[in-house]
């Protein structure tokens, strides 16, 4: 449970000279050993370094040898700023302040800002016993605290609080100037992450788009993909990738995957190529690239474009270049589990053509060439400001966490290292992986997703059913033609990965798989 914490407690962390508060104190270090959250609420900082000036100057007045001669206000302040170090802030909105005619203003404005969270995930710690009693539900003392039973570890598959208590600042600080400039769409964020985005890739331009799907929908309008043409592609991925194909009234045809990678099988395209094929679209499969620069020759040879579905794979790297720039048109999703995601929906297009790009901007606004100049059919596939700084908060903590994912994916193979029933993820020496997902391959699953379910260790996976034996494609799908992508829909796990996950869990994670496989 994490806590807010109330100014008697702030102060029993700060000025130890006063009359020892040990219950608030072990609270506190209870906190972190339970890796919960020990909020600062920043409507009461005043409060807080007044609390803390107030027994400074009684702790001197009783003769603290240390404090004598102090400057108190200055030393108050310091010592608040080492207090707050490794906890949060919890910023005061507007409707925190309608509470003037309370009995007890300050007691109000944290109750309003608990009323923030979910129920039961958070309480006010306090010393205060009026606090106390009127509030039992909301608020709990020190003692109180220490003496809750221990919740059981908690596993999280995607942590996103973790990351957002890094950038709540600047995030905070992001969403506010958006609210104040009222620009929801196409504000001036969008031009900044345009910008970054365009930059990190290399690629000459950047399209934010509403979504991963609407992205690679818009690549295939742009591109002239259209009824009676065939899209080759994978049917070992998520829906979208055909889905759109579809909706363009083009279709997909399904080539086999590589069993280690679980990429599309590059040696298999140019069989599947028609006199109707228009495009291929591999998928860079979680986070590693497929053979870019085998299918751009394919497509060369016969004149075919390529897009790369990097919704999973933004911030990887194949041969040196980036992915969403190996070939004609990269797509990415920022979907808010993606390694770099969003708080709702949203995707960029990547492209180094000036026709294409020019194409793929009036497309994602109604085909709107100016305003009230519809030049095509397009869609209303437009990113909303606020996404397009939410992601900009996330920015500049992006590469680290990119490195930190490697690193964890590096980890757990190690630690899976010598059990032959499980197949660790295969990334090829030219070419990294972002590890959208960290993915298995075992046998028994099902009792292996019990298992670890009875564990409290959550899982996932990505696919159980490949696209051509999906009954939407089943006039089109030809399961038997893709065994390989057959066998993997059976076998494949995903475990937690995110950039903050502790090694505590990952061996909590990692022994878990080893016993539930009989090794």
């Amino acid at each position: 449970m994490d806590l807010l914490l109330d100014t008697d407690c702030v102060v029993a962390g700060c000025v130890p000279e006063a009359a020892p508060d040990a219950d608030s104190l072990a609270a506190l270090s209870r906190c972190a050993q339970l890796h919960a959250t020990p909020w600062l609420y920043a409507g009461a900082a005043q409060a807080y370094e007044d609390g803390v000036h107030r027994a400074l100057q009684e702790a001197a007045d009783e003769g603290a040898a240390a404090l004598a001669g102090a400057d108190l206000p200055r030393l108050a302040r310091q010592r608040l700023q080492t207090f707050t170090q490794g906890k949060q802030w919890l910023a005061a909105l507007a409707g925190d302040c309608a509470s003037f005619d309370s009995a007890d203003p300050a007691r109000e404005r944290l109750l309003h800002a608990l009323g923030r969270f979910t129920p039961g995930t958070i309480k006010v710690l306090t010393g205060d016993a009026a606090f106390l009693a009127a509030c039992p539900d909301q608020a709990v003392s020190p003692a109180q605290y220490l003496a809750l039973p221990p919740s059981a570890q908690r596993v999280d598959f995607i942590d996103l609080p973790s990351q957002q208590s890094f950038i709540r600042p600047e995030l905070e600080e992001r969403v506010h100037r958006v609210l104040h400039h009222g620009r929801y769409i196409l504000g001036p964020e969008m031009d900044e992450l345009e910008q970054a985005l365009q930059s990190y890739t290399g690629a000459a331009h950047c399209i934010t788009v509403a979504s991963g799907t609407e992205a690679l929908l818009i690549s295939l309008m742009a591109l002239g993909v259209g009824p009676g043409d065939e899209v080759i592609t994978t049917p070992f991925t998520f829906v979208a990738t055909a889905e759109v194909i579809c909706l363009v009234g083009a279709r997909p045809v399904f080539v086999d995957v590589e069993p280690e990678t679980c990429n599309i099988d590059a040696s298999k395209i140019e069989g599947a190529i028609t006199p109707r094929t228009k495009a291929i679209m591999p998928v860079s499969l979680y986070g590693q690239p497929a053979d870019m620069d085998e299918i751009n020759a394919i497509a060369h040879a016969y004149q075919l474009r390529v897009i790369e579905d990097a919704c999973q794979s933004f911030g990887a790297s194949y041969r040196g270049r980036r992915s969403c720039n190996l070939s004609t048109i990269g797509c990415t999703s920022f979907f808010p589990s993606k390694p770099l995601g969003c708080y709702g929906d949203g995707g960029a297009i990547f492209t180094n053509r000036d026709d294409l790009a020019e194409i793929m901007r009036e497309l994602r606004v109604h085909g709107q060439e100016r305003r009230y100049v519809h030049t095509r059919i397009g869609v209303g596939g437009r990113m909303d400001t606020l996404q397009c700084a939410v992601l900009l908060a996330k920015w500049p903590r992006f590469e680290w966490e990119v490195e930190r994912r490697m690193a964890i994916a590096q980890r757990y193979s190690d630690l899976f290292a010598g059990a032959a029933r499980i197949k660790t993820p295969v990334i090829r020496a030219d070419r990294t992986c972002v590890f959208a997902q960290y993915t298995l391959q075992v046998s028994g699953r099902d009792a292996l997703v019990e298992t670890l379910q009875s564990r409290g260790v959550p899982s996932a996976v990505h696919y159980p059913i490949p696209l051509n034996n999906q009954p939407a494609y089943e006039d089109i799908g030809c399961p038997e033609c893709t065994p390989v992508a057959a066998r993997l829909a059976a076998s494949v796990i995903s475990l937690p990965m995110h950039a903050d996950l502790r090694e505590s869990d990952q061996d909590l994670i990692a022994s878990a798989v080893i016993a539930a496989t009989g090794h």
